[in-house]
Formats: structure tokens, C-alpha cells, sequence
């Protein structure tokens, strides 16, 4: 639970880097919880009511996730050595999206970069990190 929350206590955050464990946890806990705001909308008849796609549960979960969302995506493409400005990827159309998801999935670089220390740390021998 602390991973899910983590990209949440470090709201707007650019700087530094994140591993690939706090990014899909991130990720695991918004669609855990876009899941039970569906499902309370749908029960509740306001699915659908913004535009005839979203409802105000919806909206709301969006509007507070995006700048936490865009955070700690930088700071994953920060663990790679790359710049954050990779994130602009995702609006290439049809391809751009994969090109992210595979950047997601990568290795940062061990040791410290140029956007600082390894997130491991030190003797951190865990697979899925």
C-alpha cells in the first residue's frame, strides 16, 4: 500500500527517480480504484452523466491523479538517465503509448545518475524493482 501512495506524497514532484515498483503499484492502486468508482456510478445512475462517457466520480479521480501520474512518470525516465521530456512520447498517435509502456518496463540504471541516487540502494537484490 505504501508504493501506491507514494507518487501521492510526492504530488508534483519532478525531480529525482522512481523505480519501476512504485510506478506499477501507482498504477495497480488508480485502476483498483477507477474500478470501484465505475462500479459506484454504475449503481448509482450517474455513470455516463459528463459528456456521456465519464461521471463525476470519474472526473474528479482524474483531475486528482494527473499531475501525480505525469510526476512520477518523469521520475521513472529520470531512473533510465533519460529526460522527462520523454513523456511527450505519449502523444504520438497509435505508437506512442507502446513507446512509453515499454520505457515503463525498463531497468533504470544502476548507481547513481545524473538525476541522482539509485532508488534500490544498495544490496537490494529484489527481480521486480
Amino acid at each position: 500500500m505504501e508504493w501506491m501512495l507514494m507518487p501521492l506524497k510526492r504530488y508534483a514532484d519532478f525531480s529525482g527517480r522512481s523505480r519501476r515498483k512504485e510506478y506499477w503499484m501507482f498504477i495497480l492502486g488508480v485502476i483498483i480504484v477507477a474500478v470501484i468508482v465505475g462500479l459506484i456510478e454504475g449503481v448509482t445512475g450517474m455513470g455516463g452523466s459528463i459528456g456521456g462517457v465519464y461521471g463525476p466520480l470519474s472526473m474528479l479521480l482524474i483531475v486528482a491523479i494527473i499531475i501525480p501520474s505525469i510526476a512520477v512518470q518523469v521520475r521513472r525516465f529520470h531512473d533510465q538517465d533519460k529526460s522527462g521530456w520523454f513523456v511527450l512520447l505519449g502523444f504520438i498517435p497509435f505508437v506512442g503509448g507502446i513507446i512509453v509502456l515499454v520505457f515503463m518496463c525498463l531497468e533504470g540504471t544502476r548507481g547513481e545518475n545524473q538525476y541522482g541516487p539509485d532508488p534500490k540502494g544498495a544490496g537490494n537484490t529484489d527481480v521486480f524493482e
